[in-house]
């Protein structure tokens, strides 16, 4: 059994996997960079290292992490999500060293991770995809003779991307001329790659994933499915386990699907099968090789523990369930709170909290690394929650969603909780009906007045009528 983690993340998802840590006897190092000095991560691990002043160097350093590892005499390193989580070197510098990555092998992390070679693999396994190029584009002309066999609109997307990067939809040859630099360029940026491939573009899809675990013994079970349609710009803002727009044929098929899917390129460890549906047609879109953000709400209707789970796959020991050992109660929702201002385009909100009160009660989960007085850096993903809740129905656990976003107080910074509200209060949300067109087509939910709560207007009050008295 694995005895000693370093955790190569920071945030919520770190503060996670020590506690996943602490409750298997396991022992957990923190690593962080200057801004992070007196992150909760840094405050609950067991140890904790510094990695140098520059907010992401050290995050994104293989070879110091890996040899700090080794120092510390830690025998795995978890990698959460991000950073260097599906980097296929990182893991194959640990294997090296003789690390335990907590996660797939080096090679399957860099075949998922190839987008035409995901491709080409569940091809190959019976997996429906998308039509699009066969592999990489040579170049525009290429693409635009290809373009014009599977019809407009297209989507150009690197092929090492992830993460809503590098994705760009074309509806005519004009703009594929446009854009197809558009999309080298970012690749080549954010990725330290310029191969690009195209997919036919399925117009307002449901954005469906199926949540695998795999141990080294040739055991492969899904948990069940996560909708994730609530998205703008591809990224996720609200997800749903189980989907309650599928029904349960629709739900066995894709269950088995993911399970064909991780069985067909000897996966292990916890990922996650991205699909994509339009009507009654499924495609595979790509497979996560890491921990899920919305993680949560798939353990919250099965009661699987993943990242425990991921310890223990990791230690080489057998799935803790068969497929039939599985089943989901209920309906669980994630928020995402963001430190992002709605009413200005989402702008980035960073800044010291200057109060936060947890919400709870009966099926509110939160997963955070914030509190009062913590300074939220501009350096990072501007997510500074998770907000979870649980409920037996559909119609309760969106009343219970309304209730636990009310119940949240989150002040020093602009946040996406009250935009959330107004998702929720839409009948179409209420009665599941929704794409990943939702968020574009409802511009309307931006005109929302901010809801003050009755004692911020005592003290506003309360200030104004001190200012006058000059006190």
């Amino acid at each position: 059994m694995i005895k000693k983690v370093l955790i190569a993340n920071r945030g919520e998802i770190a503060v996670r996997i020590v506690r996943a840590c602490a409750e298997m006897g396991i022992r957990s190092v923190a690593i962080y960079t200057e801004p992070d000095r007196y992150a909760l991560h840094v405050k609950r691990a067991d140890e904790a290292y510094s990695l140098g002043d520059d907010p992401l160097a050290g995050y994104l350093d293989p070879p110091r992490i890996v040899n700090l590892a080794l120092e510390t005499g830690c025998d795995a390193i978890h990698p959460g999500y991000g950073f260097l989580s599906e980097n296929a070197e990182f893991a194959r510098l640990c294997e090296q060293k003789g690390i335990t990555f907590i996660g797939p092998q080096a090679d399957i992390i860099h075949k998922m991770g190839d987008k035409t070679q995901a491709r080409d693999a569940m091809r190959a396994a019976g997996v429906p995809i998308t039509p699009g190029s066969e592999g990489n584009l040579s170049g525009v002309e290429e693409a635009l003779t290809l373009a014009d066999e599977i019809g407009y609109p297209i989507m150009i997307k690197a092929t090492s991307g992830g993460g809503g990067r590098g994705i760009r939809r074309c509806d005519s040859p004009q703009e594929l001329k446009l854009q197809y630099p558009r999309v080298i360029s970012e690749a080549t940026k954010a990725f330290g790659s310029a191969e690009v491939f195209m997919e036919k573009c399925i117009v307002n899809p449901r954005h469906i994933e199926v949540q695998v675990l795999a141990d080294s013994h040739g055991n492969v079970v899904h948990l069940y499915e996560r909708d994730c349609s609530i998205q703008r710009r591809n990224q996720k803002l609200i997800e749903i386990a189980p989907s309650p727009q599928l029904t349960p044929e629709q739900r066995q098929y894709i269950g088995g699907l993911a399970v064909k899917a991780a069985q067909a390129v000897g996966y292990e460890n916890a990922g996650t099968v991205e699909l994509l549906f339009s009507g009654n047609e499924v495609y595979f879109m790509e497979m996560n090789t890491r921990v899920q953000v919305e993680h949560t709400i798939t353990e919250q209707i099965t009661g699987v523990d993943i990242v425990r789970e991921q310890l223990r796959i990791a230690s080489g020991l057998e799935l803790s369930y068969r497929q039939q050992d599985i089943s989901y109660r209920g309906f669980a929702l994630q928020f995402r709170i963001n430190a992002e201002d709605p009413k200005n385009d989402f702008l980035p909100s960073f800044g010291r909290i200057s109060h936060y009160y947890a919400p709870g009660g009966p099926g509110v989960r939160v997963d955070t690394a914030i509190y009062t007085g913590y300074e939220i850096p501009p350096f990072y993903d501007s997510m500074c929650l998770k907000l979870v809740t649980w409920a037996l129905t559909w119609e309760e656990v969106v009343a219970r969603g309304q209730r636990a976003l009310d119940d949240m107080r989150l002040h020093g910074i602009k946040t996406t909780a009250t935009y959330y509200q107004q998702i929720l209060q839409h009948p179409d949300f209420q009665q599941a009906n929704f794409d990943t067109s939702f968020v574009p087509s409802h511009p309307e939910l931006m005109n929302y007045s901010e809801k003050r709560h009755p004692s911020e207007i005592a003290l506003a009050v309360a200030a104004a009528i001190a200012a006058h008295a000059g006190w």
